[in-house]
């Protein structure tokens, strides 16, 4: 109800009058209203809640109904002195939704058919760039087009009015500036948020909890763009507000970089994607990924940005209806798989299926044990085996239709921690000395839970070998160095990374790489890869020592798992 304190369109001392907003649906919307409303003339202050649509207004002069309205109305939002009811979901609201989901999932299994799924879906440490990227399209075009879009208009309308008479190239000018400020603002901030992941250094367990915090504000966004519990809109975490209205507020200032830091700025405004992955770069603690997430994401919102005006025609009425269902049955997906993968890393029981089967005694060829598993996507089949001790292990592992993280295997207590190529088999040797379970997973723990060998005792003498004279060594040539090693050292602490990072080495000759870590690492950190050598090294708190023989010439970059360059080894002849 209105209050109703002077006559209408009285000059006064600041009053207040409390109307209802209906259409607001996101944090965002409380700033674009607050600042719609305040250029009503006589109007002093205002105050939005976007979960109830209750709006509070100071002024001096009251204004009308119809001058508040005119203020929002291009914006999609009505106003009255009560709340609207909510319409019920039709019968096509649901078929839109249900043809939504059934366009999401026929999209996935076209993709997998053709091998063309990206590397890791959802909010988890396998999340692959073309996932953020794809992000940051979604993004652009729904809920953070409201307020960024805004801004970014209110920043072209000023330096349009500013200087009269441009051509349509000097017009677009800013636009390019802030967006080239958003895309660098991004990166930097990335980078400067996985720098405070990393000197926080959580544990493993915290960063998959952190990781189950991203999906779940992924799965509230999507529900709230679907509409169907607006309760969720409570847990929506909001940026502060003085914050989000002291951004807009410079895009009056008349300054010539002022278009480039809106642009860097926009990375602290209400935006549910920007921070379900602003807390996934903080659990990363990778400075280097930190700034590569942003900066895919800021890639992804820029074709929506630079087509602001065309997509705000195009996408109007059933058009943007039906992209709003697909953008937020998509989002809700990826952010059960983001929950899912988190409580895979908790081990908190949600990852990986139960144990397939337990593979028999293990057939004993040459004296040693010959075991062989698959890897289908995140599942080992079979899973359990069992073996007896004191006799070598030969486990031959075909990885061609491994998922993401299940493309490396760790067995932790043994410190094995394997690359599993795309073409033929990996086959990990290891010998078992005592009986109990050696258990493997991949380095997330994403894959079937319970996966291990169960060691039982050598009761029957299994395995021996006749007793045979040792051979004679073979004397070393100093020419050709081949009974050498070439030993190696690297040290990765907080404050210099890797280092050093590059290695000159010879061609067909050991090498001994002793890694000194002083620093907890975590996430896709925690793991080396030379992809082209099929290595895959688990990096421990502490010094480690990766042993491997180049076999051909060339320059073969070492990574994180999730492929962000770390350094790199130069074969030569």
């Amino acid at each position: 109800m209105v209050e109703e304190q002077l006559p209408n369109n009285a000059q006064t001392p600041t009053q207040q009058m409390h109307v209802h907003i209906n259409g607001t649906h996101c944090a965002s919307c409380e700033v674009l209203l607050e600042r719609r409303l305040k250029r009503v003339p006589g109007v002093e202050a205002v105050k939005v809640d976007f979960v109830t649509g209750q709006t509070d207004i100071s002024y001096s002069r009251k204004p009308t109904l119809d001058e508040l309205h005119a203020a929002i109305a291009k914006d999609g939002y009505t106003i009255g002195t009560a709340p609207q009811p909510r319409p019920p979901k039709t019968t096509r609201d649901f078929v839109e939704i249900g043809g939504a989901i059934i366009v999401v999932a026929g999209i996935y299994l076209l993709m997998k058919q053709f091998d063309l799924l990206p590397q890791g879906l959802g909010i988890s440490d396998t999340m692959g760039y073309g996932i953020v990227f794809m992000m940051g399209l979604v993004a652009s075009v729904s809920s953070c087009l409201a307020v960024t879009g805004g801004l970014l208009l209110a920043v072209m309308q000023a330096h349009n009015a500013r200087h009269p008479g441009l051509s349509a190239a000097q017009k677009f000018k800013p636009h390019l500036h802030f967006n080239i400020g958003r895309i660098v603002g991004y990166t930097v901030l990335g980078g400067a948020l996985g720098a405070i992941g990393a000197a926080i250094a959580p544990s493993p367990r915290t960063t998959a909890l952190l990781a189950i915090m991203a999906g779940a504000v992924m799965i509230i966004l999507g529900f709230q763009q679907l509409n169907l519990f607006p309760w969720l809109r409570r847990f929506q975490p909001k940026t502060p507000k003085f914050l989000a209205h002291a951004i807009h507020d410079a895009a009056d200032r008349h300054t010539a970089v002022g278009p480039s830091l809106l642009g860097a700025a926009t990375f602290f405004l209400p935006c549910g994607f920007t921070q379900a992955l602003q807390l996934y770069v903080l659990s990363k603690g990778d400075v280097v990924g930190g700034a590569l997430i942003m900066l895919a994401f800021s890639l992804g919102t820029l074709p929506g940005l630079l087509s602001l005006g065309a997509l705000s025609s195009a996408l109007k009425g059933a058009t943007q209806r039906y992209f709003i269902r697909f953008a937020a049955v998509l989002v809700i997906v990826l952010g059960i798989v983001g929950m899912v993968n988190g409580f895979a890393a908790a081990d908190l029981g949600f990852g990986g299926k139960t144990p397939t089967a337990v593979e028999p005694g293990a057939p004993i060829v040459n004296g040693k044990q010959v075991v062989t598993m698959k890897v289908v996507g995140y599942d080992y089949y079979p899973s359990q085996f069992t073996v007896v001790a004191g006799v070598p292990v030969e486990w031959h592992i075909d990885g061609t239709r491994a998922a993401s993280c299940a493309q490396v295997v760790t067995v932790p207590s043994l410190g094995i921690t394997e690359y599993l190529p795309k073409q033929g088999e990996k086959v990990v040797t290891f010998t078992p000395t005592t009986t109990g379970t050696i258990g493997f997973s991949c380095p997330m723990g994403m894959t079937t839970r319970g996966a291990a060998f169960t060691v039982v005792p050598n009761t029957e003498g299994l395995g021996a070998a006749p007793t045979s004279q040792p051979a004679t060594p073979q004397a070393c040539d100093p020419a050709v160095m081949i009974c050498n090693v070439q030993k190696l050292g690297m040290t990765i602490t907080r404050e210099e990374g890797f280092s050093p990072n590059k290695f000159i080495v010879k061609k067909g000759i050991p090498i001994e790489l002793e890694i000194d870590t002083r620093v907890p690492l975590s996430g896709c950190m925690s793991t080396m890869v030379i992809r082209d050598l099929g290595i895959a090294h688990k990096l421990v708190y502490g010094k480690s020592t990766l042993r491997f023989t180049p076999d051909r010439a060339g320059t073969f970059p070492f990574t994180c798992s999730m492929g962000s360059w770390l350094g790199e080894f130069v074969v030569e002849e």
